[in-house]
């Protein structure tokens, strides 16, 4: 299995995803419901986005983990915010996660006027192994 990263002549390039990944074989892909901000208890870790998001991306890490994967093998995420929260608080979280010399995945981010209370952000990803 191999995957390839791209960003086609035409298009703007960011260090922060890729505008598509693809999958050249068969292997086995994992799809991962929305994360948020929450700890194995089931308790909200904080009222920062920054906070939430970083238990956010543990918990995908968490997921990865038990299936012999990591952050790395995530090829796609979507993210949705709540509105008038500060995203760079989750891009340095992001930051904090991921190696830069990891190609980024390919990313959809909605800004969203609300989630489950008191949650500020919700992340769903797919991995492939």
């Amino acid at each position: 299995m191999s995957t390839r990263h791209i960003n086609p002549e035409g298009l703007h390039r960011s260090p922060a995803f890729s505008q598509a990944v693809v999958v050249e074989q068969p292997a086995k892909t994992i799809y991962i419901g929305g994360q948020n901000g929450v700890d194995a208890s089931g308790k909200i870790v904080g009222p920062t986005l920054g906070e939430q998001a970083a238990q956010a991306f543990r918990n995908l890490a968490t997921i990865l983990e038990s299936e012999g994967a990591s952050l790395a093998n995530i090829v796609h995420w979507t993210i949705a915010t709540v509105e008038g929260h500060s995203f760079d608080e989750g891009v340095a979280a992001f930051q904090q996660v991921w190696d830069p010399a990891d190609p980024p995945p390919a990313i959809t981010v909605h800004v969203v006027a609300g989630l489950a209370p008191g949650f500020l952000v919700e992340i769903d990803a797919i991995a492939v192994v």
